[in-house]
Parts: C-alpha cells; structure tokens; sequence
C-alpha cells in the first residue's frame, strides 16, 4: 500500500536525476587530479544536458533511464579518483596478480551494455521495425566507442597534453585503445544478445 502511494507521488526519472546530482557534487569535493577531473566531465557537461533535452522530447523507458544514471554514476567515480587509480579495483588487481586496474576496462564494457536500452528508446520513433532498431543500436555504440576514443585522445592534446596518461588511463598498453573499443563491443553485444533472448521469450 505505501510502496504504490510512494510511485504515485515520487517520479523516479526525477528521483535518478537528483541522486546522481547528489553523487556528482559530493565527488566533485576534492577529486584525486583537480585538471584531471575537468577533463573527464567535459562528456558530463555535454552528455548530461543532451539526455535531459532527449528525455523532455522522446522519453526514455523507466529501464533505460536506471541504466543511463547507472553509467553516469559510475563515470563520475571514476572522474573522481582517475579509472586508473579507483579504489577496490587496485587492491582487487594486486589480490589476483593483475599489473593494471581495470575499472576503466569495465566501465567500457558497460557504456556498452548499459547504453544499449536508453539508446534503443530514442530510436522507437525512428522505425517501427524491432529487428532494425536493435541493428542500428549496435552499430551507433560500436562507432560511438571508437569516436569516443579519437575525442579522448584529442580533448587531451588541446587541453592538457601533460594530463595525457592520467586522463587516457593507458596505464602503459599500446594497445589500450583497441581493448577498451573491444570492451565496449562484447557490451553491446551481450545487450543485444539478452534483449533479443527476452523478446522470444515474451513472443
């Protein structure tokens, strides 16, 4: 009885907006790298004006707008403390002999995964097709991963080309680019994989 009268009178899209608002201030206190952290919310100060406009003109599904928050939520741990340098995920490398923190690894695994929802709601008015809805989902965040990566390398170079491996968080592998894209990939993939399992299942 409570818990029906508390969804009748509290929005939940709202309520996301505002608890991210809330952990988005309390880690903008004293981040680790003050530039650092600048940099990192330039996807922040972009990103987060642009989902609200989407929302006020399409809407997001309750689901997609959980996983939205979720992937803001952690991007902005990760700004905090730099994706190479987060916390649990140092002493979990060091406990099982990894030579890297691979918070940043993950966290692009699931701009993969968790975007696959939010992104497939704004295309609900762009064709009716389910099918080629889920394709053109796929095939925006697989170039979205890689876009990102060339923005990446070049907010640093125009900004603060000495912040180059805090922000990038290559943590020394040439070929952190190219894993990172991989990561986001197999997220995608894995988002596709259980949406598509979960429409046969209700079919």
């Amino acid at each position: 009885m409570i818990g029906n009268a508390m969804r009748r009178t509290i929005p939940l899209k709202p309520l996301l907006l505002s608890l991210y608002l809330t952990l988005w201030i309390a880690l903008a206190i004293a981040p680790r790298y003050r530039e650092d952290w600048l940099l990192e919310n330039l996807l922040v100060f972009i990103g987060l004006p642009l989902a609200i406009g989407l929302e006020r003109r399409y809407g997001f599904s309750t689901l997609g707008a959980a996983l939205l928050c979720l992937f803001f939520s952690l991007h902005a741990v990760g700004a905090h403390y730099t994706y190479a340098e987060t916390p649990f995920f140092s002493q979990l490398s060091q406990l099982i002999g990894l030579e890297r923190n691979h918070f940043d690894r993950l966290v692009h695994f699931l701009f993969g995964f968790l975007l696959f929802v939010p992104l497939r709601d704004l295309l609900h008015h762009s064709t009716s097709s389910g099918k080629l809805r889920n394709l053109l989902t796929v095939l925006i965040l697989f170039s979205a991963s890689g876009l990102y990566e060339i923005v990446e390398w070049l907010a640093a170079m125009i900004t603060h080309p000495e912040l180059g491996l805090a922000f990038l968080g290559t943590q020394g592998d040439i070929w952190d680019a190219q894993k990172d894209m991989t990561a986001a990939h197999l997220g995608t993939l894995m988002a596709w994989g259980l949406w598509h399992k979960q429409a046969r299942i209700k079919q």
